[in-house]
């Protein structure tokens, strides 16, 4: 298992179309991978827009990022990159 932690950084969070490329992201790698504020106890199938959006990970919000399988690493640093990147959002 491999993890990374990062701060949501775009104004609107991990809600909707910024939830929908995080998704669409996360579908792309075989392995397990989850999300969970890092204040939750709770972490989330990160490949499911419905479990996503019920988690409200909020601009500001501390989140860990951890995948399980053969492309784990790879699979959670893009995915921290995606985060840092805004979401393809503006800032």
């Amino acid at each position: 298992m491999y993890s990374e932690q990062v701060t949501v950084r775009n104004k609107s969070g991990l809600h909707a179309r910024p939830a929908s490329t995080f998704v669409s992201l996360a579908a792309r790698f075989q392995s397990s991978i989850t999300i969970r504020s890092v204040e939750d106890t709770q972490p989330v199938n990160a490949k499911s827009i419905i479990l996503l959006l019920s988690t409200s990970l909020g601009k500001g919000t501390r989140v860990e990022i951890a995948a399980e399988g053969p492309d784990e690493h790879e699979a959670v640093v893009a995915l921290v990159e995606l985060i840092e990147s805004g979401l393809e959002e503006d800032q």
